[in-house]
């Protein structure tokens, strides 16, 4: 595996993004509009709890988390899907480029796109509702990872899917991140879902991160078996991603999936 060649993918990014203020646009404009519109429901809500609670923490950092988790996933299909659009498959595996390389690349990119989001995030949120993360203190590093992790294990399974399926396939995608929130728990504590909610929460690693944050903000004690599951629960999601997207691409070089791109004959 080659670093210059993984390099070379996100470089290719950075120039598509560097040529276009409609890229360059997105990377932090709804993340600020979400920093915005939350912040202030946060201030809102405030106004209506005794002075010891603030749910500045326990709301607006939920979100900022659960956008850093969209982030990620979208800074994967997206760098992905600038090949779709462009039908650029044939002129990149034509190369030496192994997929691994590519996969690589492609999470190389969508951590250089969503650090641009997670700092404007955490500029608003900080600077203008003062969000602390020293509430949430060390333990907010593995709960990042964790999300991080599982956004680019959901980045390269979507990705997968519209290789297969093709370009068509990107809008369902997007909805993805909706689709998952309600088992997420990410504004409300997981025991309030039915039973068959729970269970497929339980499968999730981000029910754990915002179960755990949730804890530290009401002063309770967080197990350390909970947060080790859920990075096990996530590096097993990166596996089976990868798994499936290199299993998708070698059928679709089986089966000149690649070669109906580039002719943009794939409905």
């Amino acid at each position: 595996m080659s670093f210059y060649r993984t390099f070379a993918i996100m470089l290719r990014q950075f120039y598509l993004i560097r040529g276009s203020f409609a890229r360059v646009f997105p990377l932090f404009a709804w993340a600020g509009v979400d920093m915005v519109l939350w912040g202030f429901l946060t201030k809102y809500l405030n106004t209506f709890v005794s002075p010891g609670f603030n749910f500045v923490p326990a709301l607006l950092g939920a979100v900022l988390l659960w956008d850093f988790f969209i982030r990620i996933m979208q800074g994967v299909t997206m760098a992905f899907f600038e090949d779709v659009w462009s039908h650029n498959f044939i002129n990149i595996f034509a190369t030496p480029l192994l997929i691994s390389e590519y996969v690589a690349g492609l999470v190389l990119s969508s951590i250089a796109t969503s650090v641009v989001g997670l700092a404007v995030m955490l500029f608003i949120a900080v600077l203008f509702f003062k969000l602390s993360f020293f509430v949430y203190g060390l333990m907010a590093i593995p709960f990042i990872l964790v999300l991080f992790l599982f956004g680019i294990s959901i980045g390269v399974f979507g990705s997968a899917l519209v290789l297969h399926f093709g370009p068509a396939s990107e809008w369902f995608i997007w909805p993805i991140p909706a689709l998952i929130s309600p088992f997420a728990g990410v504004l409300y504590p997981i025991a309030t879902l039915p039973q068959w909610m729970q269970f497929i929460s339980r499968l999730m690693p981000p029910a754990y991160v915002f179960e755990g944050l949730r804890a530290i903000v009401l002063g309770r004690e967080i197990q350390g078996i909970t947060l080790v599951w859920s990075g096990c629960l996530a590096m097993v999601y990166i596996v089976l991603a990868y798994w499936f997207f290199v299993r998708i691409y070698k059928n679709a070089l089986r089966t000149g999936l690649l070669v109906r791109y580039s002719a943009e004959s794939l409905s």
